[in-house]
């Protein structure tokens, strides 16, 4: 069964980490080309390369449990305590300089996956330096992925669009086409999950694709993307930019954790509403999702990150049910008309 994840940010690499374990599925995730924050930015201004960071996640969420542990550390390692590099993880230095050896971003993803031994496809989304650009509900217009994951007031956005084309790559396309499912998120909504829907080619082959989406709901808001916003007014916003409807809604139900939640009230965050319903073609599945222990900052991690996660296992598990429920629905149908058809 072909699995493509979209996405490729801190919310797919959970979904990535608890679906390699089901060795019967292959799996593919499309990963989004256009994060200028943090380490990226320097990346992209000082080395002319596109953004690293979600690359690199995504290599170590599909690497074999048993690589090289060494290795995994070198890879995640961020520096903390030194002016020039703080805040940069060695795995993208690492990265920058296979890149320098072999010619090319893709001949160093396609060489770090070998190292890792991953089991699964790792694309980027587009090999174009384009830039994320938000208009807003005051009419106000920001340009780049960091202002617009990190704003200091909360704005709806109105519009959302790339500064310039970008094509999609050939292999990010071929693993929509032969898609029996396709997951979009969990991640945020604005620039994680639609950037990668901006790329030229990935919405069309999207909405003549046969798979089915499935979207994992956020567990809470975000300032300037889902803030004050309900469950049902993501998932339109989402299908807005998609084309064409998802066919299962995956929410959690279970408890997040409270210390970690009052950290987000402080920050008047809050939990999304559920107000979905099935309908329009969708199937709304609500199970506990949650992890049960908040996730710790990283030493040397400037940049803000969710302090409660999707738990990996849990999630796999209600995913390969979404799977194994569809294919046997699938196989009683078949099973009946061949019955018919003998008698």
């Amino acid at each position: 069964m072909n699995i493509t994840v979209i996405g490729g940010g801190t919310g797919s690499t959970v979904v990535l980490e608890g679906l390699k374990k089901h060795k019967e599925l292959n799996l593919s995730v499309i990963v989004g080309m256009m994060d200028d924050g943090g380490s990226n930015a320097v990346v992209r201004d000082e080395f002319g390369l596109l953004p690293l960071s979600d690359v690199r996640k995504s290599i170590l969420a599909l690497s074999d449990s048993n690589s090289n542990e060494v290795l995994r550390k070198l890879f995640t390692y961020r520096f903390s305590d030194t002016n020039s590099m703080k805040g940069h993880t060695l795995g993208n230095l690492l990265m920058i300089a296979m890149t320098d050896i072999l010619g090319s971003e893709i001949e160093a993803i396609e060489m770090y996956k070998n190292m890792f031994s991953v089991r699964g496809n790792v694309i980027p989304v587009t090999l174009d330096n384009v830039r994320l650009v938000a208009k807003y509900d005051d009419g106000s217009k920001v340009v780049g992925e960091h202002y617009i994951d990190e704003p200091q007031v909360h704005k709806n956005i109105t519009d959302f669009y790339l500064d310039a084309p970008a094509k999609a790559t050939q292999e990010s396309l071929d693993a929509i086409k032969r898609a029996n499912y396709i997951i979009l998120g969990p991640g945020d909504l604005y620039t994680t999950v639609i950037p990668n829907l901006l790329a030229d080619g990935i919405k069309d082959e999207i909405r003549n694709s046969s798979a089915k989406i499935i979207y994992v709901t956020n567990l809470m808001s975000k300032i300037g993307q889902t803030r004050e916003k309900t469950q049902s007014e993501i998932v339109n916003v989402l299908e807005k930019y998609l084309g064409r409807a998802v066919d299962f809604v995956l929410i959690n139900n279970g408890k997040v954790p409270q210390e970690a939640y009052k950290r987000y009230l402080e920050d008047k965050e809050h939990i999304l509403e559920d107000d979905l319903h099935d309908g329009d073609g969708r199937v709304i599945i609500r199970k506990d999702l949650v992890a049960s222990d908040p996730i710790k900052k990283q030493k040397g991690d400037e940049l803000k990150r969710s302090l409660i996660r999707h738990d990996s296992d849990k999630l796999a598990t209600e995913l390969c049910n979404i799977f194994n429920y569809n294919r046997s629905g699938v196989l009683r149908i078949l099973t009946t008309l061949l019955g018919y058809y003998k008698d």
